[in-house]
């Protein structure tokens, strides 16, 4: 098993992970918000999170793994451990969403147990649907 780091709210984004994330969504997220945060492995991959304690949720914001290292098991083993994090912090649902033409992302999440929960018609800038997807943690 891989040693992933954790990056708490309000913390600065390293570098390598800013380049990731700027390859993969064109833009970096920055640093994180009073109420965002992050796990990872050091130049593989990293998930980011919106938390919300007093309803007992989570929002995957981004998940970026990197292109040379994608279809490895990367991606399953970062959501198990995201998600073993998030349940010791008492969340309990995880959401997201996610384009529906994206289907290593939607194949990842089926894979890990999430469930398509509705559709948002024409919600990105450019028409296209986003899928929505839901977990409820044991």
């Amino acid at each position: 098993m891989k040693e992933f780091f954790h990056l708490g709210p309000g913390s600065e984004v390293p570098g390598w992970l800013e380049d990731l994330d700027r390859r993969c969504f064109g833009e970096p997220w920055g640093a994180l918000a009073g109420h965002e945060e992050a796990w990872g492995a050091v130049g593989e991959c990293f998930a980011l999170w919106a938390i919300g304690d007093t309803i007992q949720e989570a929002e995957l914001l981004r998940i970026a793994v990197e292109p040379e290292l994608r279809a490895r098991g990367h991606g399953h083993e970062l959501m198990k451990t995201c998600e073993g994090q998030l349940s010791r912090l008492g969340i309990r649902t995880l959401l997201l969403e996610v384009r529906v033409s994206n289907t290593p992302a939607r194949q990842l999440y089926d894979a890990s147990g999430w469930r398509q929960d509705g559709l948002r018609k024409a919600y990105y800038k450019d028409g296209e649907d986003a899928a929505l997807y839901r977990k409820e943690l044991g």
